[in-house]
């Protein structure tokens, strides 16, 4: 089940524009097991089977698999570590948002949507090279206790969820503020919401809107 799920999310986010090539990369917990399911590092997303996926304990011990994971491996267990809620982890390498990483900037919450899915301002991770566990940490810093989202300097974003599904929207929703509030910022002076409005909004998405 987690194997299939890691192997259709990888093609998904190929599909969605959100990176290019072999670069991102995704994960999976199963809290009951413990196992956090990865994809193999730099391999095609469109030829990943489900044999390619490697399950891993939180403490880094590979636990099945042949391939070698994903070279954030330690970003995407320290997250799990630290945010027992989240099961889901996108890392991804979208235009819009590597703009403002480059920039190292954050990205405020200036839409409805982005106040309602990512809950307030994305923040920028500092800058650590690729697949160290500074960067790691840094990641998880920057998420810190409650946001779904956040850019890592000079390299991309991760976006995390309760679920696969809810990672997924977290990483559009932050692509779509990114290119908003730069076009915006273009034009003029962006508007911004009050901090009152999008803690109402986020927790309005989160437990009230929907069918419960």
């Amino acid at each position: 089940m987690y194997k299939k799920l890691i192997v259709d999310s990888g093609r998904r986010m190929l599909n969605s524009g959100l990176t290019v090539e072999t670069w991102g990369n995704i994960s999976a917990i199963d809290r009951e097991s413990g196992l956090v399911y990865l994809t193999p590092s730099a391999m095609s997303y469109d030829s990943i089977c489900e044999d390619d996926i490697v399950a891993a304990k939180l403490d880094g011990t590979i636990a099945e698999g042949r391939r070698k994971p994903t070279i954030e491996f330690a970003l995407h267990l320290g997250i799990y570590r630290a945010r027992p809620e989240i099961n889901a982890v996108v890392h991804t390498h979208p235009i819009h948002s590597l703009v403002f990483a480059v920039l190292r900037e954050p990205i405020p919450a200036i839409i409805d949507e982005a106040a309602q899915i990512l809950g307030g301002e994305v923040r920028c991770a500092r800058y650590e090279l690729p697949g160290t566990p500074e960067l790691a940490a840094a990641c998880v810093e920057a998420l810190g206790k409650d946001a779904y989202a956040c850019l890592l300097a000079n390299h991309g974003a991760v976006s995390v969820g309760a679920n696969m599904n809810a990672a997924f929207r977290a990483a559009k929703v932050l692509e779509m503020t990114a290119q908003i509030y730069a076009q915006a910022r273009v034009m003029g002076k962006p508007c911004f919401l009050k901090q009152k409005d999008i803690d109402y909004m986020h927790d309005f998405a989160y437990h009230k809107y929907g069918q419960q």
